[in-house]
C-alpha cells in the first residue's frame, strides 16, 4: 500500500493503493492519467514518496510536523496535507488534537473544513500531543506557536522556547537529520538568539552539524488563508547558509510565485515590513478618507484615480531607504493639509507624523557625521535632487547648515548649482537666505573630494568613474541617496548610507 501525489501544475491527482487501481482523483485528461499510472506503478518510493508530473519529473513528498494548532498552523497542516505530504499536527491541546485527528478543521476559515476532511480521509493529515514522537516520525518540524504582545508591546516568546526545548529533546535521540522551521512571526534576531541556542542547549547537538534551522514567514490573511497559502506573493527562505535550504526547495518546488533565498534576519523583517505597510496603507486611505469628507470630495473618486498610478503610487517608486525628502511641493502640500485639517478640528495623526520623519533623518545624518570624529566633510549636491538647481527646503541645505553648526569644515560640489551659472530666484536663494553655503560652493570636484575626511554623496549626478579616481583609503564615505551597487564608488576606507 502507498501513496503518490501528483501536481503537473495544471493538473493535481493522488492515489492510494496500486497504481491500477480506482481510488484516483484527478481533473487530468486520460492520457496524462495514465502516463502518471504507469510512472507511479514503475518509480521505486524508497524511504520517500514521489511527486510525479505529466512530465515525467518528480519531486520528494516528506513527512512534516506542525508544532501549534492555532490559525496559521492548521492552515499550514492541511496546505502541506493537500500537496501530497504526510504531516503531524501537534498541539498542547486535546480538544484541538481530537478535531485535527479526526478530520474536522480547529479553526473557521474557508476550505479548510474540505481539505483537513478530505487529507484525513487520505491518510496524510494526523494529530498527536506527543512532540517526541512527531519530531521522530517527521523531516520537517514547523513551528507555527503564537507570540501575543505582553502589555509594553514586547513579544511573549515563551512558546517558541518552550517548544523549541521539546523539539530539542527529540532531536537528542535521532540518528536522521532533522529540519526545524520557524514559522511563527517574530522580530529580527530571534531565530539566531532563541530558537537556535535553545535547541542546542536541549539537544546536545549543534544547529548547521547536526540538525538545521531555517526561517519561512508565512503571508495569509484571515478568510482566504489556504488560497494566499497556495498561490502566495513570495515565498521567503532564510538561512545561515544556503545549503540548509535544500529541503525547503524541494518542498517548496513549482510554488507559483517567487522565492526568495536570504538570511534569517532578513526573512525575520520582510514579514514585519509587509505587516507595516499594510497597516499604513490602511491608516492612509482612512485619513485621506476623513479629509475628502469633510471637505466635501468624494473618497471613492479619488482613491479610484490615486491608485490607477502605477508609475508612482502604487509601486516601488519612493520605496528605496535613502535620505529625507524637500523640494518646493512635498513640504508645503503636507503643511497645507494639516493645516487645513486643525482648521476643520479634525485629528490626522498619520499625515502629521510625516514632516517630524523627515526631519528625524537629518537629525540621523548629522548624528552619523559627528560620530566619526572628522571636521573636514564635504557634500556631493546642494539641490533637493539632481538635476535641478531648485534649493528650496533642500534637506542637504539643512544638513549642511547643522554641520557648520557645530564646527566642521564644509566644501560643497553640485554640477546643476553654481553661483557662476545660477540665476532668478535661487541666486537669491543663496545671495540672501543661505550666503554661508554660497560661498563654499566649489565646481572643482577633485579639490572638493580629496580635502575632506567625509565625503557625503547627496546626489546622483556623480558618476562612479568620477569618484573612484579621487577616493582615499583613509575617507570615509555616507551614501544618502543609496545609489544602486553597480554605481558605488570603491577606494573609500567606509561606505554606508544612514538607514541602509
Amino acid at each position: 500500500m502507498r501513496t503518490v501525489f501528483v501536481n503537473s501544475g495544471r493538473f493535481m491527482a493522488w492515489y492510494s493503493g496500486q497504481a491500477s487501481g480506482k481510488t484516483w482523483v484527478t481533473s487530468a485528461p486520460a492520457q496524462v492519467l495514465s502516463y502518471w499510472k504507469l510512472a507511479a506503478s514503475a518509480s521505486p518510493l524508497g524511504s520517500f514518496r514521489r511527486l510525479i508530473n505529466d512530465l515525467g519529473e518528480e519531486r520528494v513528498s516528506f513527512s512534516i510536523s506542525v508544532f501549534g494548532l492555532g490559525y496559521v498552523g492548521s492552515v499550514s497542516a492541511a496546505c502541506f496535507a493537500h500537496m501530497g505530504h504526510s504531516v503531524i499536527g501537534v498541539d498542547i491541546s486535546p480538544a484541538k488534537v481530537e478535531m485535527l485527528g479526526s478530520g474536522r478543521s480547529p479553526i473557521i476559515e474557508a476550505r479548510m473544513n474540505e481539505l483537513v476532511a478530505e487529507a484525513h480521509g487520505a491518510g496524510r493529515l494526523k494529530a498527536t500531543t506527543d512532540s517526541v514522537a512527531a519530531v521522530r516520525n517527521s523531516e520537517i518540524t514547523f513551528v507555527c506557536v503564537g507570540t501575543p504582545s505582553l502589555r509594553s508591546g514586547k513579544l511573549d516568546l515563551s512558546h517558541i522556547e518552550h517548544v523549541a526545548g521539546e523539539i530539542g529533546t527529540a532531536l537528542k535521540d535521532k540518528k536522521s537529520r532533522h529540519v526545524v522551521v520557524l514559522r511563527s512571526t517574530v522580530l529580527p534576531g530571534t531565530t539566531e538568539s532563541l530558537m537556535i541556542p535553545t535547541l542546542e542547549k536541549a539537544s546536545g547537538r549543534r544547529a548547521g552539524k547536526d540538525f538545521t534551522v531555517c526561517y519561512n514567514p508565512e503571508f495569509m490573511r484571515e478568510g482566504s488563508a489556504v488560497g494566499d497559502f497556495l498561490q502566495p506573493p513570495y515565498t521567503i527562505l532564510g538561512s545561515q547558509d544556503g545549503e540548509h535550504l535544500a529541503a525547503l526547495r524541494q518542498l517548496y518546488q513549482g510554488t507559483p510565485a517567487a522565492i526568495y533565498e536570504t538570511s534569517i534576519g532578513a526573512a525575520e523583517m520582510v514579514k514585519y515590513v509587509s505587516n507595516a505597510y499594510h497597516a499604513l496603507k490602511v491608516g492612509f486611505a482612512n485619513e485621506i478618507g476623513t479629509l475628502c469628507k469633510h471637505l466635501g470630495v468624494d473618497a471613492q473618486v479619488v482613491t479610484s484615480i490615486f491608485t490607477s498610478d502605477t508609475k508612482l503610487n502604487i509601486s516601488p517608486t519612493y520605496l528605496s531607504p535613502g535620505f529625507a525628502f524637500g523640494g518646493s511641493c512635498l513640504p508645503k502640500d503636507l503643511r497645507a493639509l494639516g493645516y487645513r485639517a486643525k482648521e476643520l478640528d479634525l485629528s490626522l495623526p498619520l499625515l502629521e507624523s510625516i514632516l517630524p520623519s523627515n526631519q528625524e533623518h537629518v537629525d540621523r545624518a548629522v548624528e552619523a557625521v559627528l560620530h566619526t570624529k572628522k571636521k573636514r566633510v564635504s557634500v556631493l549636491g546642494l539641490s533637493f535632487k539632481a538635476g535641478t538647481d531648485d534649493l528650496r527646503e533642500s534637506p542637504q541645505v539643512q544638513l549642511i547648515k547643522r554641520l557648520l553648526g557645530e564646527g566642521c569644515q564644509l566644501r560643497v560640489w553640485d554640477k546643476d548649482v553654481s553661483l557662476g551659472h545660477l540665476a532668478g530666484s535661487n541666486r537669491q536663494y543663496i545671495e540672501e537666505v543661505i550666503p554661508h553655503i554660497g560661498s563654499l560652493l566649489s565646481t572643482d570636484l577633485e579639490q572638493v573630494v580629496k580635502s575632506a575626511e567625509v565625503v557625503i554623496i547627496g546626489t546622483r549626478g556623480v558618476q562612479k568613474d568620477q569618484l573612484e579616481g579621487l577616493l582615499a583609503p583613509g575617507q570615509i564615505v555616507f551614501d544618502l541617496v543609496n545609489l544602486d551597487a553597480s554605481r558605488r564608488p570603491k577606494g573609500a576606507a567606509q561606505y554606508q548610507g544612514i538607514c541602509w
